[in-house]
């Protein structure tokens, strides 16, 4: 069995626990793993001078109080990042310590409001600054915490001269944790990356980062319009293709549910029914060789010797799908446990969650069902 808890995912604390406080700052971290989190979820970027720090994207004014901070206001800036112009303050343009003063934001804030009103009280954090949490907290919890690492705009940062696999070796020497291990699992939408991460000898599963839409930047760069879509990566064929070059797949819980509960196949929609002979999560499988859906996915990629990751399970009725949100309001929970429990009948390997108590939850009722 290929899940990492037997039968059950592992339960993702997706950039620590940004539910509850602003995403990738030391409190997130440790709320996630007090919270029972197997794991958390660091989103990796670099610094001008090569440092890696934790940030959901390069583009810092929506994580970060930089845009009210006068002496940088001359860095604001349109760069072009994976094909697309952005406006604003990317990571690159400073020195780790400029960054070290900046203070985190809620990227949800106006959502999550609990969470916000940590705004202003966090630094941001190094990578480095979160190995030492990790096994700080594993000391004191007396388990295994493991650090599931996704590499952001991999070939952004190598045209810069700021190569993140390079880097991330780097770091993991100086943290004590070598060439990697059973804790370390590292993830990106850049198969590329992985393959460079791999030839460096970085042990830990490798994870390819599927989009609902498009095609990998590397693959762009390299193929232009002849680039392999994200879709064909999950037919059989793709899953099959991908053996033996990584370790698993994550997709956006819309492949395994559905945008409206359902999950979608060959151009129709079909209920997202209980398999007869196990109660799981099932679709009608493409007959024309298409993306696969639901447990039908999940199964095809285990078939390949592939693990399957899945997220962000959020509680909230801005995220769920149709027939599970209660209510108009958009921040009011709806039935979490619902979608929840579908996601996991899948078959899933591990589960990325903004609450990770409620991950924790819906995993150990289902296990006592």
């Amino acid at each position: 069995m290929l899940q990492d808890s037997g039968m059950l995912p592992l339960v993702i604390g997706h950039r620590g626990a940004p539910g509850y406080r602003p995403e990738h700052t030391r409190s997130a971290y440790e709320l996630a793993f007090a919270l029972g989190a197997d794991a958390v979820e660091p989103d990796i970027v670099a610094t001008r001078d090569g440092v890696l720090v934790l940030r959901h994207e390069n583009e810092i004014s929506g994580t970060t109080d930089v845009a009210t901070r006068a002496e940088f206001a001359a860095r604001r800036t349109t760069r072009e990042v994976d094909g697309r112009p952005l406006i604003g303050w990317f990571t690159e343009d400073f020195t780790w310590a400029e960054l070290s003063t900046l203070r985190a934001r809620e990227r949800l804030g106006t959502l999550r409001q609990s969470s916000a009103s940590f705004d202003g009280r966090y630094p941001v954090l190094r990578l480095s600054d979160l190995f030492a949490l990790i096994d700080t907290a594993a000391d004191e919890q007396r388990r295994m915490l493991r650090m599931v690492a996704e590499f952001k705009h991999a070939t952004h940062f190598a045209e810069l001269g700021l190569p993140l696999d390079e880097l991330f070796a780097a770091e993991l020497d100086v943290a004590g944790w070598g060439r990697g291990d059973d804790r370390l699992v590292m993830e990106s939408f850049e198969l590329d990356l992985l393959d460079r991460l791999g030839a460096r000898g970085i042990r830990g599963p490798r994870i390819f980062l599927v989009e609902a839409s498009g095609a990998p930047f590397d693959l762009v760069r390299a193929e232009g319009r002849r680039a392999s879509r994200y879709d064909e990566f999950v037919t059989e064929a793709g899953l099959l293709g991908l053996a033996g070059r990584v370790d698993g797949v994550s997709v956006g819980k819309a492949r395994l549910v559905g945008d409206t509960g359902v999950v979608r196949a060959a151009g129709r929609i079909g209920d997202a029914g209980a398999d007869a002979a196990g109660g799981r999560t099932r679709s009608r499988t493409p007959a024309n060789g298409g993306p696969l859906v639901g447990a039908d996915l999940v199964d095809a990629a285990h078939s390949a010797g592939l693990r399957v990751y899945t997220w962000t399970l959020r509680p909230e009725n801005r995220f769920l799908a149709a027939p599970f949100r209660r209510g108009k309001a958009r921040a009011a929970y709806g039935d979490w446990f619902g979608e929840f429990e579908l996601v996991i009948g899948t078959g899933v390997d591990g589960i990325f969650v903004d609450h990770p108590d409620l991950g924790v939850e819906a995993r150990r009722a289902i296990a006592g069902a």
